[in-house]
């Protein structure tokens, strides 16, 4: 008799709609990331009115599903920063129309230095995996519930970090340190901030999935480590006759 494989479970259209927006939100904030902007008497950069969407996004994919689902689109959204940064260096490459006046202008507001790049990638991964950590752990910790003490504790340390990591990396030995503390700070409150008013958002949307997908994953065995060795190994394929 021919050999037949097993076929996988088909993935939630839920999990995949909420992963394509964490994905969507953070892509988009590193495009707009470039205009400095003024918020009242803070400064931050203008990505400040997506980005923490990503974070509200990964918050709800560890509350639901788990650490270890939000692992896995976490490196997704992390392979897909670089590919949007190959990209656009390939377009800025491609030599203009004679007739086309905004090249200088093109690259200079889509194109981004190599520290730049590296800033960002090293802070999204310090700050997502720490975020995604700290929730999952204080889930068992409060057994399922305050929802608010772990969506806000969870993005007090990994939007704190993963701010000073980037202004660091970025801006270091260019700008004096007294400025960049304070960009650091401002970017920090604005993101927290963002986070507490976004609350109740989080709850209807958390209350709402947990509902519909009925399920709720407590990491209490879980594996944390951003890169799961063991589970990378190949395993026999699975087959019936």
């Amino acid at each position: 008799m021919a050999e037949t494989t097993r076929r996988p479970s088909t993935p939630s259209p839920l999990l995949l709609l909420v992963s394509a927006l964490f994905v969507a939100a953070l892509v988009t904030s590193n495009i707009i990331a470039g205009k400095i902007a003024d918020i009242g008497p803070l400064t931050a950069p203008a990505a400040i009115v997506i980005f923490p969407l990503a974070y509200l996004f990964g918050d709800v994919l560890t509350e639901v599903w788990g650490y270890a689902t939000a692992r896995i689109v976490i490196w997704s959204g992390f392979l897909a920063n670089i590919i949007v940064v190959l990209f656009i260096a390939a377009a800025i490459a491609i030599p203009a129309n004679a007739h086309y006046p905004d090249q200088a202008a093109y690259a200079r507001i889509l194109g981004q230095t190599p520290r730049l790049v590296l800033a960002s990638l090293v802070a999204y991964l310090c700050g997502e995996f720490l975020n995604a950590f700290v929730l999952a752990r204080l889930k068992v910790f409060t057994r399922g519930r305050l929802l608010w003490t772990r969506t806000i504790g969870s993005t007090l340390i990994g939007q704190g970090v993963d701010s000073a990591v980037f202004i660091s990396l970025a801006f270091a030995g260019t700008q004096p340190w007294s400025l960049l503390l304070v960009i650091i700070r401002d970017v920090w409150i604005v993101k927290v901030l963002y986070e507490i008013l976004a609350t109740p958002l989080t709850y209807a949307i958390v209350t709402a999935l947990k509902r519909w997908e009925r399920v709720d994953v407590y990491d209490r065995d879980t594996n944390f480590s951003p890169i799961p060795l063991r589970s990378l190994r190949l395993r026999p394929r699975e087959a019936t006759r």
